[in-house]
């Protein structure tokens, strides 16, 4: 139906003017327009080609759709075998190119549809060229909305494929550092309460030795109390430094840049932390950042230094960056890296990634980063494919 009405549009046209005088080129249009009423609507952009080459004597005609927020170029003619399809930001874009000589808008009221191009090298665009192409684009509005929102839909099924892909592969990057960060519990855990508990279990036994003799030894018993008592507390605050680790309360109400500073003041090396973050980001995003550096600064500022070392911050590109410099590594940095592999392996599971690089007068600089976002957003693609129909657009 589409095309029936757009045939029937430029047949009128063309059979109005195509025996006038000097209108020539409208014979082209006259025969294709035949060619196109018989056509599906693939076949119909080449016809519009066709026409606008032949009938204004063109090298070559390019309809270009218009794409969301690009002009996408949908049909030539002549053809170029084997030719992809290829994009252009905007219709200022299009004027730009050297090879173009003319070209005329494709309008559904406001919206731009498409553009018409055409390439005349040596020639020039006569009134009657202008007049073909506009006469063109004129019929040509109704056959190419159809068209545009195709090609749209087609490009917001592919996007949403894309989604899908990239969620499923967010939600396995979480998946993996669930796992690293379960393994550094573990690990903590164990290192904490393994000896700990057994000098614990040793001296409650030694003062149950001495409570179950003939004769108690309170001395003894009061003595395997202490440091049982003693013990307990390392074991009680030694819990306490993991539960900070794992869920640190000022980082979680003040940001990563609180909580590093926090840590900072309880370094016997100086720190300088600089940078400034201006919106509070995911839990796993910022903890993972967090966690990094506050190992780095724990393993390169844990011993007195008179240089300090100085942390940077910053939210940039879409990513959250951390940037450690240390004018005077104490120790190689293979040595570095092998501290820091459970937050390495933390922050590539989540999409981030860790460099390392000496500068060769004895310092180095450890940089890490994650993407600010661990999931698609969906809402950023429908605000894009909203902005992109405004785009379309023109004025009147």
């Amino acid at each position: 139906m589409m095309i029936k009405t757009l045939t029937a549009r430029l047949y009128r046209v063309a059979h109005g003017l195509a025996h006038r005088p000097n209108a020539t080129p409208y014979s082209a249009l006259a025969q294709a327009t035949a060619r196109i009423r018989v056509g599906s609507l693939d076949e119909a952009l080449p016809g519009l080609a066709r026409v606008l080459a032949e009938g204004t004597g063109a090298a070559r005609a390019v309809v270009w759709l218009a794409v969301e927020d690009e002009l996408v170029s949908a049909a030539s003619y002549p053809a170029v075998e084997g030719a992809q399809p290829h994009s252009l930001a905007n219709l200022a874009a299009l004027l730009a190119q050297p090879e173009v000589d003319h070209v005329v808008p494709v309008l559904d009221g406001l919206v731009l549809r498409a553009v018409l191009a055409i390439e005349k090298p040596g020639l020039a665009v006569t009134p009657a060229d202008k007049r073909l192409m506009h006469d063109v684009a004129g019929g040509a509005g109704l056959l190419l909305r159809g068209i545009q929102l195709n090609a749209e839909l087609s490009q917001r099924v592919r996007r949403a494929d894309e989604l899908a892909r990239e969620l499923q592969a967010s939600r396995q990057r979480l998946t993996r550092a669930r796992d690293v960060e379960r393994r550094r519990l573990i690990a903590e855990l164990t290192q904490v309460t393994t000896d700990r508990l057994a000098v614990l279990r040793t001296e409650l036994a030694q003062a149950r030795d001495h409570l179950s003799g003939d004769t108690a030894q309170a001395a003894q018993v009061q003595h395997a109390l202490a440091r049982a008592r003693t013990g307990l507390d390392e074991l009680l605050e030694g819990f306490r430094v993991i539960a900070r680790g794992v869920h640190p309360a000022v980082l979680r109400d003040q940001g990563p840049y609180s909580a590093l500073d926090e840590l900072a003041t309880e370094l016997p090396r100086p720190v300088r932390l600089s940078g400034t973050l201006p919106r509070r980001l995911a839990w796993e995003v910022e903890s993972g950042i967090y966690f990094l550096a506050a190992s780095a600064m724990q393993h390169l500022a844990g011993r007195p230094a008179t240089q300090p070392l100085h942390v940077h911050l910053e939210h940039l590109q879409g990513r959250l960056v951390v940037r450690i410099d240390d004018p005077a590594l104490a120790t190689p940095a293979e040595g570095v890296l092998a501290t820091l592999a459970d937050d390495v392996d933390r922050l590539a599971a989540l999409g981030g990634d860790v460099e390392l690089a000496e500068d060769g007068v004895g310092g180095a600089v450890l940089r890490a980063w994650l993407p600010d976002q661990l999931e698609p957003s969906v809402d950023d693609m429908t605000r894009a494919q909203s902005n992109s129909a405004g785009s379309g657009q023109v004025a009147p």
